[in-house]
């Protein structure tokens, strides 16, 4: 225990994340690929489209035959075919004329832009008036538009969103290589957590830390593995940890990370086999007392007892640690932030990195953040925030009026 509390700022221990290894990689079909990372990078092997094909139904025209066309003064061309949806259509567009088209058509050779229907009139079967001129490539998309051939399309570690799927299936690509969802295992401890189906008598609380961080893996990409509760017992905690790590790729311990005759996470962590002890103190607050420790190649966090610590904790620490394991190419990615009007003055402590709870409301003047003051006991502050509020630590704390970023909470 002589190691306990040397302590390690927040950017010292992000600056841990690459030293760990993402998981292996597999196979799977597109549609299992959604929300997991590419293992591959995936560079066209065509244009895209591969073809000027329209975006609008109306007529192809060469641009220029339109040139000065009004209201007052629509230009007259003559009618060629009507081009066949999923056709090469089987002749050159002249000056002069049009061919008629719709949404998603393959323009003919010479065709370069396209009128909309709304602003034309046929005339009979053999011409129509158009009212409005088109520059070239209006309402067209040309054939390499999209991506050109050769061009990376999806970089290894991309998040799979549907967008990126749907673009893996334009290129004729329905298996993609991805890494594996890192498996996570979380242990409850302390004489005092019960299960959620029992009563809790007087000094008992029920396994809520079980729960909310199964939900913040799964919502990470994770698979979580829950090995239930473990007294204050060291042989018991060192058996489930050790059956942790040799299954899962990280593993979380809520619990037992702070000062305690009966906290037994550090020195059941220096039992296991290959193991040693990264970090144990964060300049943050909630959640000061967060141990993190590498067994073999893999993370085991000790993460404070209090639910509103464990998540605070999770989102900013040991979120970016599990991006890295399903190899993510930004796993410290600054992500989306939202910027907001503090509603109140924050008071800081200099040498630590706060994060308060704020709601999100707004007034006549845009978004405003008001803060949820709370002990990390609290779950209540959780569940009415909408995000986090990060001060620096070498600020005193902020203003009422300042502009802040929040960083905002799963919903």
């Amino acid at each position: 225990m002589k190691s306990f509390f040397k302590v390690r700022t927040l950017k010292q221990v992000m600056a841990l994340v690459d030293t760990f290894d993402p998981v292996e990689q597999e196979t799977v079909s597109i549609d299992e690929a959604v929300f997991r990372v590419l293992g591959q990078t995936i560079a066209a092997d065509q244009d895209l489209p591969g073809f000027r094909r329209s975006t609008m139904d109306g007529y192809a025209v060469r641009a220029e035959s339109t040139f000065g066309a009004s209201e007052s003064n629509p230009a007259w061309l003559t009618l060629a075919q009507t081009i066949p949806m999923g056709k090469v259509p089987d002749f050159a567009l002249l000056p002069g004329e049009a061919a008629r088209i719709s949404t998603g058509g393959m323009l003919p050779e010479g065709g370069n832009g396209v009128v909309m229907i709304e602003h034309t009139d046929q005339v009979d079967d053999t011409a129509i008036e158009v009212y409005k001129s088109v520059a070239p490539m209006t309402n067209v998309i040309d054939r390499n538009e999209d991506f050109k051939k050769n061009e990376t399309v999806l970089p290894q570690g991309t998040r799979m969103r549907p967008q990126e799927t749907g673009l893996a299936a334009a290129f004729g690509l329905d298996r993609v290589r991805v890494f594996k969802r890192p498996v996570v295992g979380i242990i409850s401890t302390g004489d005092e957590v019960i299960p959620v189906t029992e009563a809790p008598a007087p000094g008992e609380i029920r396994d809520i830390n079980t729960y909310t961080l199964a939900g913040l893996v799964r919502g990470g990409g994770g698979i979580p593995i829950c090995y239930g509760i473990v007294k204050d017992d060291e042989d018991a905690l060192f058996t489930v940890c050790k059956q942790a790590v040799e299954s899962c790729d990280m593993v979380l311990i809520s619990g037992g990370s702070s000062v305690g005759v009966r906290d037994f996470t550090v020195d059941t962590l220096t039992k296991l086999a290959d193991t040693s002890l990264l970090v144990h103190g964060i300049s943050i607050s909630p959640g000061k007392p967060t141990i993190l420790a590498r067994s073999g190649k893999k993370p085991v966090w000790g993460l404070p007892g209090h639910v509103v610590s464990a998540m605070v904790i999770f989102q900013v620490v040991v979120l970016p640690f599990l991006n890295r394991l399903q190899g993510l190419s930004n796993p410290r990615g600054a992500g989306i932030t939202i910027p907001a009007r503090l509603s109140r003055n924050i008071a800081s402590a200099q040498g630590r990195t706060d994060f308060i709870r704020v709601c999100l409301k707004t007034d006549d003047r845009g978004i405003v953040a008001e803060p949820v003051l709370g002990k990390s006991g609290l779950i209540r502050t959780m569940v009415l925030a909408d995000g986090l509020l990060e001060i620096d630590e070498n600020l005193e704390g902020l203003e009422r009026g300042e502009i802040v970023q929040i960083i905002p909470l799963t919903r």
